[in-house]
């Protein structure tokens, strides 16, 4: 079945939508000023804001749209440029990538492949250091601003990624003391791995990424291809179909042992039977090669075409030292387990490759948070698995997936996960992210020391597990909820932040769409408190570039301009009373924004 792509907006649709959303919440007029302290650059509304679609015009239409978006788009450019900057006209490229990185955003993100290959063919075309300005920024950015947007305003799913991070190279630290375990032996090539190899790898679904310890080396997926080729099944043919010829319970008893349930079917997929006999189910009438490129090109398209390989001498060992596998098949043929026509050896053969599938941490955890976004890649937004493909493999990943363990994993961690004898473990954070753990050294059940302890410590810090957010339930530390989005919280930083004369902190937040006008318990505003304490580019980038209210009085009836009066901050009086000027005379102005219906904003249409 072909792969269906993800609908996505246009920039200029998508920052119409934002700029809707942003205006109720910037200004305190009928426009939204985005620059950066300069009223030379004020939006005009009269031409450029102001238009009707023609009923039956629909070209009509999108040429105006252009023309009313095209300022705002600039001014948006503007204030993400100065919020990156803090505030600087130019920066290294370096700074650029460095705050790109602490949002999770990474220079390999493919949906940034033509803003990094702008910004290589300047400093290629320079001859000496190339500093990023506004009109590089500009230059580079504009096909991204709706990510690049998303990204500084914080509202990825794990908006303080930076903290988050760290945090995750804490847990990694601790975990890395971990020396118990033995390296896998029965499969020859496995043996060759050194134990002290240590990597995790994750990626949220909104293409976050981070990566710390040996999360490049390649290492075959053995087991941990069993969730994905019965991904692949369900796709293919539906969830019915697929367990006529397995079941879908717990089998207590070792992956590879030689047993049927009560109908002579596999237990699960997760068992050697059930992922042997389900590779026999994938693509069927095909040779072997088509088979494997089939699921090879499904393997990449969930792992965002990053690094998916193979090991011939994985596959040569797994075929050498079989004999289990080759009596868990025949076993099933006696019992006539599998569909019409399909041929046992060939099963196992395909079964063998497909274990010698190669990933590293850095694709591995790519796939994981495909199957954590629901099916799509979040660094693609390609579909690449059906809603019910994904929704059957997390459940039985949940229940089976982690051997003998897989009770236990349920009880103490509660996430979907499946671990193989190379040392990787998957593990999936529904609509959050997914992982890759790998290490060599197992357990006596054949999991990974370090990626069971890693994943029991991730639980024990973050409240990931699936029953950690019920009621009266001792609360643990909630990434995905963002700092301050608590209203007194908001207050308090922004009154602070005009206290401090931080304007880089005002700028964030006005990105970031907080309300500019909110007030504290005595009624005073941000700009009472930077009038008061004199600090002219905070009040200049209150009024040209927020718009906020001049007016608004605090509990004993001062307006901002009396506390600049009273403490004798001659230049903001100035700023004031000219800025009051403005809006008074301004003419009251209706734009279709304030008269069409409110549209969804660009964080739920993206």
């Amino acid at each position: 079945m072909h792969c269906l792509k993800a609908v996505r907006l246009t920039n200029s649709v998508a920052l119409e939508l934002f700029l809707k959303d942003a205006t109720k919440k910037l200004s305190c007029g009928s426009v939204l000023g985005f620059y950066k302290f300069q009223q030379a650059q004020c939006l005009s509304t009269k031409t450029s804001m102001r238009y009707q679609r023609p009923p039956a015009h629909l070209d009509h239409f999108h040429l105006k749209m252009s023309v009313r978006t095209k300022h705002l788009y600039s001014g948006v450019e503007d204030m993400l440029f100065y919020t990156i900057t803090e505030g600087r006209d130019q920066v290294p490229i370096s700074h650029f990538i460095s705050a790109l990185k602490k949002t999770g955003l990474q220079p390999s993100d493919p949906r940034l492949k033509e803003c990094m290959e702008k910004l290589r063919r300047a400093v290629k075309d320079s001859t000496g250091e190339v500093l990023m300005d506004r009109d590089l920024f500009h230059k580079c950015v504009g096909g991204n601003m709706v990510l690049l947007i998303q990204a500084f305003r914080k509202k990825f799913i794990i908006p303080e990624f930076d903290s988050f991070a760290k945090k995750i190279d804490e847990i990694y630290n601790i975990v890395q003391k971990q020396n118990n375990g033995q390296v896998a032996d029965y499969i020859p090539h496995l043996a060759k791995f050194s134990p002290d190899l240590w990597g995790v790898s994750l990626c949220t679904v909104d293409g976050q990424r981070h990566s710390v310890g040996d999360t490049k080396q390649p290492f075959c997926l053995q087991s941990c291809v069993k969730p994905l080729e019965y991904a692949i099944a369900v796709h293919e043919s539906g969830t019915e179909k697929v367990h006529r010829y397995v079941g879908m319970e717990p089998s207590g008893l070792k992956f590879n042992k030689l047993s049927l349930d009560e109908e002579d079917k596999p237990h699960n997929p997760m068992v050697n039977a059930g992922a042997i006999l389900i590779s026999s189910l994938i693509k069927p009438g095909s040779n072997k090669a088509e088979k494997f490129d089939y699921v090879m090109e499904f393997v990449k398209k969930m792992a965002g075409q990053e690094y998916v390989g193979f090991s011939n001498a994985t596959f040569q060992s797994e075929k050498e030292t079989g004999d289990r596998n080759f009596a868990i098949g025949y076993y099933m043929k006696e019992k006539k387990c599998f569909p019409e026509g399909a041929d046992m050896i060939d099963a196992l053969d395909f079964y063998f490759q497909l274990c010698s599938i190669e990933v590293t941490c850095e694709s591995g955890s790519i796939m994981a948070s495909t199957l954590a976004n629901g099916g799509i890649c979040p660094i693609t937004g390609e579909r690449v698995l059906s809603a019910e493909a994904v929704r059957n493999t997390l459940s039985l990943m949940h229940s089976c997936g982690m051997y003998d363990f897989s009770g236990q994993m349920a009880f103490h961690v509660g996430l979907p996960a499946k671990s193989g004898v190379s040392g990787a473990v998957l593990l999936v954070i529904p609509n959050v992210m997914g992982m890759m753990c790998w290490s060599p050294p197992l357990d006596r059940v054949g999991n990974s020391v370090r990626g069971i302890h890693f994943c029991q410590e991730l639980v024990s810090l973050f409240n990931f597990h699936n029953y950690d957010n019920l009621r009266h339930f001792v609360k643990k530390q909630d990434p995905r909820r963002q700092d301050g989005d608590d209203r007194n919280k908001s207050v308090f930083s922004l009154m602070f932040a005009a206290y401090s004369g931080d304007v880089s902190a005002l700028r964030r937040f006005a990105l970031s769409l907080m309300e500019m006008d909110l007030k504290d318990y005595d009624s005073r505003t941000a700009l009472h408190i930077a009038a008061a304490e004199g600090h002219i580019d905070v009040v200049e980038f209150l009024t040209e570039t927020c718009k906020v209210n001049p007016f608004v009085k605090d509990r004993w009836g001062n307006l901002p301009i009396d506390d600049a009066l009273q403490f004798g901050h001659d230049p903001v009086v100035k700023v004031l009373k000219e800025y009051q000027q403005v809006c008074m005379h301004k003419e009251p102005q209706q734009t279709e924004t304030e008269n069409s219906p409110k549209l969804e904003t660009v964080e739920s249409m993206v």
